[in-house]
Protein backbone atom coordinates (compact mmCIF):
# COMPACT_ATOMS: atom_id res chain seq x y z
CA UNK A 1 0.00 0.00 0.00
CA UNK A 2 1.47 3.41 -0.93
CA UNK A 3 1.79 6.53 1.22
CA UNK A 4 -1.32 8.21 -0.17
CA UNK A 5 -3.44 5.14 0.57
CA UNK A 6 -2.20 4.94 4.16
CA UNK A 7 -2.86 8.65 4.71
CA UNK A 8 -6.37 8.40 3.31
CA UNK A 9 -7.06 5.29 5.37
CA UNK A 10 -6.05 6.97 8.62
CA UNK A 11 -8.24 9.99 7.86
CA UNK A 12 -11.30 7.85 6.97
CA UNK A 13 -10.92 5.69 10.09
CA UNK A 14 -10.58 8.57 12.50
CA UNK A 15 -13.42 10.63 11.03
CA UNK A 16 -15.75 7.65 11.13
CA UNK A 17 -14.83 6.77 14.70
CA UNK A 18 -15.21 10.22 16.26
CA UNK A 19 -18.42 11.47 17.83
CA UNK A 20 -19.07 15.18 17.57
CA UNK A 21 -17.85 16.24 20.98
CA UNK A 22 -17.52 19.90 21.79
CA UNK A 23 -14.79 20.23 24.42
CA UNK A 24 -11.15 20.79 23.48
CA UNK A 25 -8.59 18.03 23.84
CA UNK A 26 -5.92 20.40 25.12
CA UNK A 27 -2.16 19.96 25.52
CA UNK A 28 -1.40 17.05 27.82
CA UNK A 29 1.64 16.32 29.92
CA UNK A 30 2.36 13.14 31.78
CA UNK A 31 2.80 15.13 35.00
CA UNK A 32 -0.82 16.24 34.60
CA UNK A 33 -2.08 12.68 34.52
CA UNK A 34 -1.42 12.14 38.24
CA UNK A 35 -4.59 12.18 40.34
CA UNK A 36 -3.82 12.87 44.02
CA UNK A 37 -5.23 10.31 46.45
CA UNK A 38 -8.70 11.28 47.55
CA UNK A 39 -9.45 12.92 44.22
CA UNK A 40 -9.63 9.95 41.93
CA UNK A 41 -13.24 9.21 42.79
CA UNK A 42 -14.40 12.60 44.11
CA UNK A 43 -15.14 15.46 41.74
CA UNK A 44 -17.37 17.78 43.68
CA UNK A 45 -16.34 21.26 44.76
CA UNK A 46 -15.30 20.12 48.24
CA UNK A 47 -12.81 17.65 46.80
CA UNK A 48 -11.33 20.14 44.36
CA UNK A 49 -10.84 22.67 47.14
CA UNK A 50 -8.77 20.17 49.11
CA UNK A 51 -5.17 21.31 49.57
CA UNK A 52 -3.80 18.08 48.10
CA UNK A 53 -5.73 18.43 44.86
CA UNK A 54 -4.76 20.29 41.72
CA UNK A 55 -6.44 20.99 38.38
CA UNK A 56 -6.45 17.29 37.54
CA UNK A 57 -8.98 16.62 40.32
CA UNK A 58 -11.93 17.12 38.03
CA UNK A 59 -10.09 16.19 34.85
CA UNK A 60 -8.49 12.82 34.23
CA UNK A 61 -10.75 9.90 35.03
CA UNK A 62 -13.66 12.13 36.02
CA UNK A 63 -16.58 11.68 33.68
CA UNK A 64 -14.50 10.53 30.72
CA UNK A 65 -13.98 12.11 27.32
CA UNK A 66 -12.45 9.20 25.40
CA UNK A 67 -14.11 7.34 22.55
CA UNK A 68 -14.99 4.39 24.82
CA UNK A 69 -15.32 6.25 28.13
CA UNK A 70 -18.21 5.04 30.26
CA UNK A 71 -18.68 1.79 28.34
CA UNK A 72 -17.06 -0.41 30.99
CA UNK A 73 -16.51 -0.56 34.73
CA UNK A 74 -13.87 2.17 34.58
CA UNK A 75 -11.14 0.09 36.19
CA UNK A 76 -8.53 1.11 33.62
CA UNK A 77 -9.68 4.67 33.13
CA UNK A 78 -10.05 5.34 36.82
CA UNK A 79 -6.76 3.71 37.81
CA UNK A 80 -3.92 5.80 39.24
CA UNK A 81 -0.64 4.49 40.57
CA UNK A 82 -0.73 6.97 43.43
CA UNK A 83 -4.18 5.76 44.44
CA UNK A 84 -3.17 2.11 44.25
CA UNK A 85 -0.16 2.76 46.49
CA UNK A 86 -2.10 4.95 48.89
CA UNK A 87 0.44 7.78 48.76
CA UNK A 88 -0.86 11.27 49.49
CA UNK A 89 0.18 14.38 47.63
CA UNK A 90 3.31 13.12 45.90
CA UNK A 91 3.63 12.96 42.13
CA UNK A 92 3.61 9.22 41.47
CA UNK A 93 2.69 7.71 38.16
CA UNK A 94 3.86 6.27 34.89
CA UNK A 95 2.82 4.93 31.54
CA UNK A 96 3.11 1.92 29.25
CA UNK A 97 3.83 2.43 25.56
CA UNK A 98 3.64 -0.35 22.95
CA UNK A 99 4.31 0.26 19.28
CA UNK A 100 4.95 -1.18 15.83
CA UNK A 101 6.74 0.20 12.77
CA UNK A 102 7.37 -1.32 9.36
CA UNK A 103 10.88 0.09 8.85
CA UNK A 104 13.80 1.74 10.63
CA UNK A 105 13.55 5.50 10.58
CA UNK A 106 16.48 7.07 8.71
CA UNK A 107 18.66 7.80 11.73
CA UNK A 108 19.09 4.05 12.14
CA UNK A 109 21.03 1.73 9.84
CA UNK A 110 20.27 -1.74 11.27
CA UNK A 111 17.89 -3.29 13.79
CA UNK A 112 18.59 -2.43 17.44
CA UNK A 113 21.57 -0.22 16.67
CA UNK A 114 20.42 2.28 19.34
CA UNK A 115 20.78 5.09 16.82
CA UNK A 116 17.11 6.08 16.72
CA UNK A 117 13.83 5.56 18.56
CA UNK A 118 12.25 3.33 15.90
CA UNK A 119 15.07 0.88 15.16
CA UNK A 120 13.26 -2.43 15.86
CA UNK A 121 10.82 -2.77 12.93
CA UNK A 122 8.34 -5.49 12.03
CA UNK A 123 7.65 -6.54 15.59
CA UNK A 124 5.45 -5.39 18.47
CA UNK A 125 7.72 -3.66 21.00
CA UNK A 126 7.43 -2.35 24.54
CA UNK A 127 8.98 1.04 23.95
CA UNK A 128 8.59 2.70 27.34
CA UNK A 129 7.55 1.19 30.65
CA UNK A 130 7.92 4.26 32.82
CA UNK A 131 7.60 5.00 36.52
CA UNK A 132 8.26 8.26 38.32
CA UNK A 133 8.00 9.65 41.82
CA UNK A 134 8.63 13.18 42.96
CA UNK A 135 7.50 16.30 44.71
CA UNK A 136 7.63 19.72 43.10
CA UNK A 137 9.15 22.36 45.35
CA UNK A 138 6.65 25.16 45.94
CA UNK A 139 8.33 28.48 46.70
CA UNK A 140 5.12 30.53 46.81
CA UNK A 141 5.02 30.35 50.61
CA UNK A 142 8.76 30.53 51.22
CA UNK A 143 11.47 27.89 51.26
CA UNK A 144 10.55 24.42 50.03
CA UNK A 145 12.27 21.23 48.91
CA UNK A 146 11.43 18.72 46.20
CA UNK A 147 12.86 15.85 44.20
CA UNK A 148 12.32 13.69 41.13
CA UNK A 149 13.20 10.10 40.17
CA UNK A 150 12.36 8.43 36.84
CA UNK A 151 12.95 4.80 35.88
CA UNK A 152 12.15 3.26 32.50
CA UNK A 153 12.44 -0.07 30.67
CA UNK A 154 12.02 -0.88 26.99
CA UNK A 155 13.57 -0.57 23.57
CA UNK A 156 13.83 3.21 24.06
CA UNK A 157 16.13 2.83 27.07
CA UNK A 158 19.39 3.08 25.13
CA UNK A 159 18.21 6.39 23.67
CA UNK A 160 17.72 8.01 27.07
CA UNK A 161 20.64 6.52 28.98
CA UNK A 162 23.55 8.82 29.77
CA UNK A 163 25.41 7.80 26.61
CA UNK A 164 27.64 10.87 26.91
CA UNK A 165 29.38 9.06 29.78
CA UNK A 166 32.35 6.73 29.52
CA UNK A 167 30.99 3.23 28.82
CA UNK A 168 30.11 1.38 32.01
CA UNK A 169 29.22 4.38 34.16
CA UNK A 170 25.83 5.49 35.49
CA UNK A 171 23.15 3.71 33.41
CA UNK A 172 25.07 3.56 30.13
CA UNK A 173 25.93 -0.08 29.36
CA UNK A 174 26.41 -0.72 33.06
CA UNK A 175 24.44 -3.96 33.24
CA UNK A 176 21.30 -2.08 32.20
CA UNK A 177 20.99 -3.50 28.68
CA UNK A 178 19.15 -6.81 28.41
CA UNK A 179 19.44 -7.87 24.75
CA UNK A 180 17.03 -7.71 21.79
CA UNK A 181 17.19 -3.93 22.05
CA UNK A 182 15.70 -3.85 25.57
CA UNK A 183 17.25 -2.23 28.60
CA UNK A 184 16.85 0.06 31.60
CA UNK A 185 17.51 3.77 32.06
CA UNK A 186 17.41 6.31 34.88
CA UNK A 187 16.81 9.50 32.90
CA UNK A 188 16.12 11.75 35.90
CA UNK A 189 17.35 11.88 39.49
CA UNK A 190 17.52 15.34 41.05
CA UNK A 191 16.72 17.43 44.08
CA UNK A 192 14.97 20.79 43.97
CA UNK A 193 15.11 23.92 46.09
CA UNK A 194 12.58 26.74 45.71
CA UNK A 195 11.98 30.10 47.34
CA UNK A 196 9.60 32.67 45.95
CA UNK A 197 9.86 32.81 42.17
CA UNK A 198 13.20 31.00 42.02
CA UNK A 199 13.57 27.24 41.66
CA UNK A 200 16.86 25.34 41.34
CA UNK A 201 17.26 21.66 40.45
CA UNK A 202 20.49 19.79 41.15
CA UNK A 203 21.29 16.39 39.68
CA UNK A 204 20.41 14.49 36.50
CA UNK A 205 17.52 15.89 34.48
CA UNK A 206 16.00 16.18 31.02
CA UNK A 207 17.17 18.98 28.76
CA UNK A 208 15.12 22.11 28.18
CA UNK A 209 16.45 22.34 24.61
CA UNK A 210 13.99 21.88 21.74
CA UNK A 211 10.31 21.10 21.24
CA UNK A 212 10.03 17.31 21.16
CA UNK A 213 10.95 15.27 24.24
CA UNK A 214 11.78 11.67 25.16
CA UNK A 215 8.70 10.89 27.36
CA UNK A 216 6.15 9.50 24.90
CA UNK A 217 2.94 11.10 26.32
CA UNK A 218 4.34 14.60 25.81
CA UNK A 219 4.71 14.26 22.03
CA UNK A 220 2.08 14.20 19.33
CA UNK A 221 4.03 11.87 17.05
CA UNK A 222 5.38 8.36 17.65
CA UNK A 223 8.49 9.05 15.56
CA UNK A 224 10.88 11.94 16.17
CA UNK A 225 12.26 14.76 14.06
CA UNK A 226 15.76 14.42 12.63
CA UNK A 227 16.66 17.67 14.37
CA UNK A 228 15.55 16.41 17.78
CA UNK A 229 17.54 13.21 17.63
CA UNK A 230 20.71 14.50 15.97
CA UNK A 231 21.08 18.14 17.03
CA UNK A 232 19.85 18.26 20.61
CA UNK A 233 20.93 16.78 23.95
CA UNK A 234 18.50 14.57 25.83
CA UNK A 235 19.75 14.78 29.41
CA UNK A 236 22.20 16.74 31.53
CA UNK A 237 23.77 16.48 34.94
CA UNK A 238 24.37 19.71 36.80
CA UNK A 239 22.45 22.69 38.15
CA UNK A 240 19.58 24.55 36.48
CA UNK A 241 17.73 27.56 37.85
CA UNK A 242 14.32 28.84 36.77
CA UNK A 243 13.09 32.35 37.63
CA UNK A 244 9.45 33.27 36.96
CA UNK A 245 9.22 36.59 38.78
CA UNK A 246 8.74 38.70 35.64
CA UNK A 247 5.38 39.08 33.97
CA UNK A 248 5.13 36.91 30.84
CA UNK A 249 8.82 35.97 31.03
CA UNK A 250 10.64 32.94 32.45
CA UNK A 251 14.43 32.84 32.69
CA UNK A 252 16.64 29.72 32.76
CA UNK A 253 20.30 29.46 33.64
CA UNK A 254 22.68 26.78 34.81
CA UNK A 255 25.79 24.66 34.32
CA UNK A 256 26.05 21.03 33.24
CA UNK A 257 28.63 18.31 32.59
CA UNK A 258 28.14 18.48 28.84
CA UNK A 259 25.48 16.67 26.79
CA UNK A 260 23.85 13.39 27.81
CA UNK A 261 26.10 12.82 30.81
CA UNK A 262 25.33 11.15 34.11
CA UNK A 263 27.30 11.71 37.30
CA UNK A 264 30.50 11.42 35.30
CA UNK A 265 31.60 13.21 32.18
CA UNK A 266 33.65 12.34 29.16
CA UNK A 267 36.30 14.77 27.89
CA UNK A 268 35.71 17.08 30.89
CA UNK A 269 32.32 18.25 29.63
CA UNK A 270 31.48 21.69 30.99
CA UNK A 271 28.88 24.04 29.50
CA UNK A 272 26.31 26.73 30.10
CA UNK A 273 22.62 25.85 29.69
CA UNK A 274 20.02 28.59 29.70
CA UNK A 275 17.70 30.97 27.92
CA UNK A 276 14.19 32.34 28.25
CA UNK A 277 10.54 31.80 27.38
CA UNK A 278 8.35 34.82 26.68
CA UNK A 279 4.58 35.07 26.25
CA UNK A 280 4.31 37.64 23.48
CA UNK A 281 0.52 37.57 23.66
CA UNK A 282 -2.24 35.27 24.87
CA UNK A 283 -1.73 33.19 21.73
CA UNK A 284 2.03 33.44 21.05
CA UNK A 285 4.99 32.07 23.03
CA UNK A 286 8.65 32.33 22.00
CA UNK A 287 11.40 30.24 23.62
CA UNK A 288 15.16 30.46 23.14
CA UNK A 289 17.47 27.93 24.80
CA UNK A 290 21.22 27.69 24.26
CA UNK A 291 24.17 25.58 25.35
CA UNK A 292 27.74 26.85 25.07
CA UNK A 293 31.10 25.41 26.09
CA UNK A 294 32.42 21.86 26.19
CA UNK A 295 29.73 19.33 25.23
CA UNK A 296 31.88 16.35 26.30
CA UNK A 297 31.34 13.30 24.10
CA UNK A 298 29.51 15.34 21.44
CA UNK A 299 32.50 17.55 20.53
CA UNK A 300 35.49 15.51 21.77
CA UNK A 301 36.11 17.99 24.57
CA UNK A 302 36.25 21.19 22.54
CA UNK A 303 35.60 24.24 24.71
CA UNK A 304 34.05 26.53 22.13
CA UNK A 305 30.94 24.67 20.95
CA UNK A 306 27.60 26.41 20.54
CA UNK A 307 24.04 25.23 19.97
CA UNK A 308 20.62 26.79 20.28
CA UNK A 309 16.97 26.00 19.72
CA UNK A 310 14.20 28.53 19.13
CA UNK A 311 10.51 27.62 19.30
CA UNK A 312 7.60 29.83 18.28
CA UNK A 313 4.24 28.42 19.42
CA UNK A 314 1.14 30.12 18.00
CA UNK A 315 -2.51 29.36 18.77
CA UNK A 316 -4.09 30.36 15.44
CA UNK A 317 -7.57 29.52 16.74
CA UNK A 318 -9.01 27.66 19.71
CA UNK A 319 -8.44 24.42 17.82
CA UNK A 320 -5.58 25.14 15.40
CA UNK A 321 -1.99 25.36 16.65
CA UNK A 322 1.19 26.14 14.69
CA UNK A 323 4.75 25.59 15.90
CA UNK A 324 7.95 26.77 14.23
CA UNK A 325 11.29 25.47 15.49
CA UNK A 326 14.84 26.16 14.34
CA UNK A 327 18.03 24.57 15.72
CA UNK A 328 21.68 25.39 15.13
CA UNK A 329 24.79 23.44 16.14
CA UNK A 330 28.32 24.75 15.60
CA UNK A 331 31.35 22.68 16.66
CA UNK A 332 34.91 23.58 15.60
CA UNK A 333 36.69 20.54 17.03
CA UNK A 334 38.95 18.68 14.61
CA UNK A 335 37.86 15.20 13.64
CA UNK A 336 34.22 15.65 14.67
CA UNK A 337 31.65 14.84 12.01
CA UNK A 338 28.14 16.32 12.04
CA UNK A 339 29.65 19.47 13.53
CA UNK A 340 27.73 21.99 11.42
CA UNK A 341 23.98 21.49 11.61
CA UNK A 342 20.87 23.58 11.08
CA UNK A 343 17.23 22.57 11.02
CA UNK A 344 13.76 24.02 10.56
CA UNK A 345 10.72 22.08 11.80
CA UNK A 346 7.11 23.17 11.31
CA UNK A 347 4.13 21.58 13.03
CA UNK A 348 0.41 22.08 12.53
CA UNK A 349 -2.12 20.56 14.94
CA UNK A 350 -5.90 20.56 14.70
CA UNK A 351 -8.14 19.51 17.60
CA UNK A 352 -11.25 18.07 15.99
CA UNK A 353 -12.89 17.24 19.32
CA UNK A 354 -12.13 15.53 22.64
CA UNK A 355 -11.29 12.28 20.86
CA UNK A 356 -9.40 13.30 17.72
CA UNK A 357 -6.38 15.50 17.14
CA UNK A 358 -4.71 15.69 13.73
CA UNK A 359 -1.12 16.75 13.16
CA UNK A 360 1.57 17.19 10.51
CA UNK A 361 5.29 17.86 10.71
CA UNK A 362 7.55 18.95 7.87
CA UNK A 363 11.28 19.30 8.39
CA UNK A 364 14.45 20.40 6.65
CA UNK A 365 17.61 19.31 8.43
CA UNK A 366 21.11 20.03 7.08
CA UNK A 367 24.22 18.33 8.47
CA UNK A 368 27.72 19.13 7.19
CA UNK A 369 26.29 20.52 3.95
CA UNK A 370 23.88 17.63 3.29
CA UNK A 371 20.16 18.50 3.26
CA UNK A 372 17.62 15.94 4.48
CA UNK A 373 13.83 16.23 4.56
CA UNK A 374 10.96 14.45 6.27
CA UNK A 375 7.20 14.81 6.34
CA UNK A 376 5.02 13.07 8.92
CA UNK A 377 1.26 13.13 9.32
CA UNK A 378 -0.92 11.31 11.79
CA UNK A 379 -3.73 11.40 14.29
CA UNK A 380 -4.12 10.94 18.04
CA UNK A 381 -7.24 8.97 18.96
CA UNK A 382 -8.12 9.16 22.65
CA UNK A 383 -9.86 5.87 23.46
CA UNK A 384 -10.07 6.65 27.19
CA UNK A 385 -9.00 9.67 29.20
CA UNK A 386 -5.71 7.88 29.85
CA UNK A 387 -5.37 5.74 26.70
CA UNK A 388 -4.37 7.06 23.27
CA UNK A 389 -3.31 5.48 19.99
CA UNK A 390 -1.12 7.37 17.50
CA UNK A 391 -1.04 6.04 13.91
CA UNK A 392 1.20 7.95 11.52
CA UNK A 393 2.81 7.82 8.08
CA UNK A 394 6.22 9.30 7.38
CA UNK A 395 8.30 10.03 4.29
CA UNK A 396 12.03 10.83 4.35
CA UNK A 397 14.09 11.90 1.38
CA UNK A 398 17.56 13.23 0.62
CA UNK A 399 17.93 14.85 -2.81
CA UNK A 400 21.64 14.11 -3.20
CA UNK A 401 22.57 10.53 -4.10
CA UNK A 402 23.45 8.38 -1.12
CA UNK A 403 22.27 10.84 1.50
CA UNK A 404 23.36 11.21 5.10
CA UNK A 405 21.61 7.96 6.01
CA UNK A 406 22.40 6.04 2.82
CA UNK A 407 18.80 6.00 1.59
CA UNK A 408 17.42 8.76 -0.57
CA UNK A 409 13.71 7.95 -0.47
CA UNK A 410 11.78 5.88 2.05
CA UNK A 411 8.31 5.63 3.57
CA UNK A 412 7.34 4.39 6.99
CA UNK A 413 4.06 3.42 8.66
CA UNK A 414 3.91 3.22 12.46
CA UNK A 415 1.43 3.14 15.32
CA UNK A 416 1.71 3.07 19.09
CA UNK A 417 -0.56 3.04 22.14
CA UNK A 418 0.08 4.82 25.44
CA UNK A 419 -1.67 4.06 28.74
CA UNK A 420 -0.95 6.61 31.49
CA UNK A 421 -1.69 6.11 35.17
Amino acid sequence: MNLKSWTAGIAVFTLAAAPALAADLGQWSYDQQVIPVGCDTCCDDDCCDDSCCDDTCCGVGAGGSGLFSGMGPGIVEGFSLAGALGVDCWDIGGWTQFGWTDDNVPQSSVRNDALSFLDSPDRFNLHQQWFYIGKEADGSKGFDLGFRFDLMYGVDAAKTQAFGNPAGSWDFQNGFDRGAGYGWAIPQLYGEVAMGDLSVIIGHFYTIVGYEVVPAPDNFFFSHALTMFNSEPFTHTGVLGTYSGFENLTLYGGWTLGWDSGFDNLNSGNNFLGGFSASLSDAVTFTYITTYGNFGARDNGDSNSYAHSTVLDVALTDKLNYVFQSDLVGIDAAGVTANDQVGINQYLFYEFNDVLKFGSRIEWWKSDGQSNYEFTTGVNVKLLDNLVIRPEVRKDWTPAAGGTFGNTNRENVACDMILTY
